[in-house]
């Protein structure tokens, strides 16, 4: 005898999964996004461990390191209590209503001092130029405006159950003006500093590579490309509705790498950070002769050749002055080294093979072989 069973609707394997897995598909996804921002600000802040102390240990406290620390410690510090909130299952609705305005706040008052380092470093490689600081100094202000304007337009993004969140989103689509100030702000910053850098090559042509690497361009462009991604996720992506949250889920992100990059610009600079630091670039840049001239000795000229290269002009104590190119010294180590039969080149009579820093007297009057160089700096 055959019994007769009936089957009901097959069951769906996410409605058994507790409300904090059972996620729609881009508040999961940001979620996910959210853990590699947490990993960039965790790996960047190990990485950069090393040249934070060797940072700190100078002596000086420019602008430029204050606003160095003040990331360093408080973009970590920030991530790690909005991660909390995120991803904590028991956090109420009560508790979020108190609590969403903390990460719009935060990342506003850290990308605008991020902000104000570039505007620091560019008009340093611009020589301090009145016009450039004007249009960064306007910027900024704009952009702290716009961003303390739209942090009073956040809410609290509605969710299934308080368990898969505590998240702030905009109320409306104009709120995307908090990422159209500094979007514009570093856009112009990276215009810029590449039109600083090509303006060096024309001057002293360099390889590309190397212009990206010197100028720290690469860490300008970063910077640009991550607001501009930002950009398009807040303008030209469309969420399904009030519930989605594709619009901010780059937003963390762009504020993670603004940060770092801009850490990473302060410690590309070289020599002192006072007043910004110094254009590696100026170097580069040819004098009105050519040459850059060292100061002479008192006892021995600075040569010339006409232009051909570095000159050493030799003064012997008891004998006339004797102009040698640094082609001929160079040939002459090359024949000096020849012709040592103890391999030790111009170091003979040095066990350790270090010259003595104390020069041995042979003139008369106690008075050696006077060298003064000068060059033309590549």
């Amino acid at each position: 005898m055959a019994s007769n069973t009936t089957t009901g609707p097959p069951i769906d394997p996410t409605s058994l999964l507790p409300p904090y897995l059972n996620l729609p598909p881009h508040l999961s996804a940001h979620k996910y996004f959210f853990v590699c921002t947490l990993t960039v600000a965790a790996w960047d802040t190990l990485v950069l461990s090393p040249r934070t102390w060797k940072l700190f240990r100078t002596k000086e406290w420019p602008l430029l390191k204050w606003a160095f620390y003040i990331l360093r410690f408080l973009m970590p510090i920030e991530f790690i209590i909005v991660a909390v909130a995120f991803f904590d299952t028991k956090w109420t609705t009560e508790m979020c209503q108190s609590f969403f305005l903390f990460e719009p706040i935060m990342t506003g008052i850290l990308v605008s001092i991020s902000a104000a380092v570039h505007l620091i470093r560019v008009r340093a490689i611009y020589d301090r130029s009145n016009e450039v600081t004007g249009i960064l100094g306007a910027l900024l202000l704009l952009q702290i405006v716009m961003m303390g304007v739209a942090c009073g337009f956040y809410h609290v993004v509605p969710v299934d159950d308080p368990s898969q969140g505590c998240i702030a989103g905009p109320k409306h689509n104009w709120v995307g003006i908090y990422w159209v100030g500094p979007s514009v702000f570093f856009s112009t910053t990276f215009a810029l500093a590449l039109a600083r850098s090509f303006q060096s090559r024309a001057q002293k042509p360099i390889g590309l590579w190397k212009l990206m690497l010197r100028d720290g361009l690469n860490l300008y462009g970063a910077v640009w490309i991550v607001n501009m991604v930002n950009m398009f996720f807040w303008f030209i992506v469309t969420p399904t509705g009030p519930r989605d949250t594709i619009r901010t889920i780059v937003t963390s992100m762009a504020a993670v790498l603004t940060i770092t990059m801009t850490m990473r610009i302060i410690l590309s600079v070289r020599g002192s950070l006072a007043s910004g630091g110094s254009f590696a670039g100026s170097s580069a840049a040819p004098s009105a002769s050519g040459t850059t001239r060292s100061q002479p000795s008192a006892g021995g000229r600075v040569g010339t050749n006409n232009g051909t290269g570095p000159v050493f002009s030799i003064n012997p104590a008891s004998q006339g002055r004797q102009t040698y190119t640094l082609e001929e010294m160079r040939a002459k180590a090359e024949r000096d080294w020849v012709e040592d039969g103890d391999g030790k080149s111009s170091l003979n009579g040095n066990p350790h093979g270090f010259i003595d820093s104390k020069p041995e007297a042979t003139g008369e009057n106690g008075v050696g072989v006077k060298v003064t160089i000068e060059r033309q700096f590549e």
